[in-house]
């Protein structure tokens, strides 16, 4: 991802976090709905990993988009239409990090990387280099899809989770239960919204 390290850092942060609560929570609850909890957590956590600010290996945005790309066919496989996009817009994520932009200038992520004493050099001599303008990574319309997506996905689980925490109230305790878990994946699906979001702005 592009960005101060400190944007890195604080995806890690957000991803890990989300991560780590949908798997916790996934703990209770129908057994539809914890098996989705745990896909939203997995999801996180292989985000927190993508967002790693410190420099990857060359092969693990190759490995990322093996990974993601199996998931999101297998979760197409099983008509989990979300699923299924959020883990390809992962493996996408994962190509836009070594495959340049077809716009001017840009060179990839890991090209970047491999070429940051030979700017700082130019850069320290008056030069000017691929930094110098760089245009964010992916197919633009692609990436503002996504956005777009992801934005009217949060907007709508975030809605749906505010009657949800009050409608557990009133209902008898085995209600209460299912409703409190409908509860928590809400939740979990606003987080990893978030993220997804995080993520693609980061691009």
């Amino acid at each position: 991802m592009h960005g101060p390290a400190w944007v890195g850092w604080l995806l890690v942060l957000l991803c890990a976090a989300a991560g780590a609560y949908c798997l916790w929570r996934a703990r209770t609850g129908p057994a539809a709905q914890r098996v989705e909890a745990r896909g939203e957590g997995l999801m996180a956590l292989g985000m927190a990993a993508m967002a790693w600010p410190v420099a990857p290996p060359s092969w693990s945005p190759w490995l990322f988009t093996a990974v993601f790309g199996a998931a999101g066919l297998w979760a197409l496989a099983r008509l989990h239409l979300h699923h299924a996009v959020g883990a390809l817009a992962m493996a996408y994520m994962a190509l836009a990090m070594v495959i340049p932009s077809q716009q001017p200038g840009h060179t990839g992520q890991m090209n970047q990387m491999s070429q940051i004493g030979h700017l700082g050099q130019m850069d320290q001599a008056g030069g000017t280099g691929p930094m110098a303008h760089t245009v964010p990574g992916g197919v633009p319309l692609l990436t503002g899809l996504l956005l777009v997506y992801f934005t009217g996905y949060v907007l709508a689980a975030g809605v749906r989770l505010v009657p949800a925490a009050g409608a557990g109230t009133v209902e008898a305790p085995v209600g209460g239960a299912v409703a409190a878990g409908a509860g928590v994946l809400r939740a979990c699906r606003v987080a990893m919204g978030i993220g997804m979001l995080a993520m693609l702005l980061a691009l």
